[in-house]
């Protein structure tokens, strides 16, 4: 996929597991986005406030501030927050969109096709 779309996006990913972080900021990286990551909820907030991101991708399972939470925060800065799932089809979308997600995207991320996914979710925002 051509990187400009994406050179002057930034990306907060925030997920408990440092290998799956490391994933997703090669992956963006090579769309041609500039990556933050957090660990956990509150890291998470901070983060999204000190930076204001293009988009927040928040995994579903966070510790130290639930998701729910985190997302309810992050929903006063008007930022796009994308769920991270484990399952290809979310099974409380309805949940997701009245916490203020605007979007998922399923776990494990499949390389292929991350750009088109990726672009679809910034289009929408």
């Amino acid at each position: 996929m051509d990187q400009e779309p994406f050179k002057t996006k930034r990306v907060l990913v925030a997920d408990k597991q440092a290998h799956s972080r490391e994933l997703l900021r090669i992956l963006l990286e090579h769309e041609g986005c500039e990556v933050s990551e957090a660990s956990d909820g509150v890291e998470a907030v901070e983060i999204a406030r000190a930076t204001l991101p293009d988009m927040v991708l928040l995994d579903l399972e966070l510790p130290s501030l639930d998701t729910f939470m985190a997302a309810g925060e992050l929903r006063l800065h008007h930022l796009p927050i994308v769920a991270m799932t484990g399952s290809s089809r979310c099974s409380d979308e309805d949940r997701l969109e009245e916490a203020g997600f605007t979007g998922h995207i399923a776990k494990p991320v499949v390389m292929r096709g991350f750009g088109l996914q990726l672009a679809e979710l910034f289009q929408g925002h």
